[in-house]
């Protein structure tokens, strides 16, 4: 379980990445690099870490799902990820 600290770190960086989303796009298009470089360091969408939504997680994230490995080993065996089922052959 990630620290709650680290969850909401990366809530502000999302929330300022769409903050400066229009004046990045406006920047990049006149190609004015020192006017990109005076932005926030947390403004750049490369900063934002996919975590996982239950448990914070960083490693082993699956996109198609939100969510870790681990977390979706659980939820999937509990039935809770409709049209997974584990495998058999």
């Amino acid at each position: 379980m990630a620290k709650k600290a680290w969850k909401e770190r990366n809530k502000k960086k999302q929330e300022t990445v769409k903050k400066f989303a229009a004046i990045r796009a406006e920047l990049k298009a006149k190609k004015d690099y020192t006017g990109l470089s005076k932005l926030p360091k947390n403004a750049s969408p490369t900063r934002v870490v996919n975590r996982c939504s239950f448990s914070g997680r960083r490693r082993g994230y699956l996109r198609k799902f939100g969510c870790s490995r681990l977390t979706f080993r659980e939820a999937a065996l509990n039935g809770l990820i409709p049209g997974v089922v584990k495998a058999s052959w």
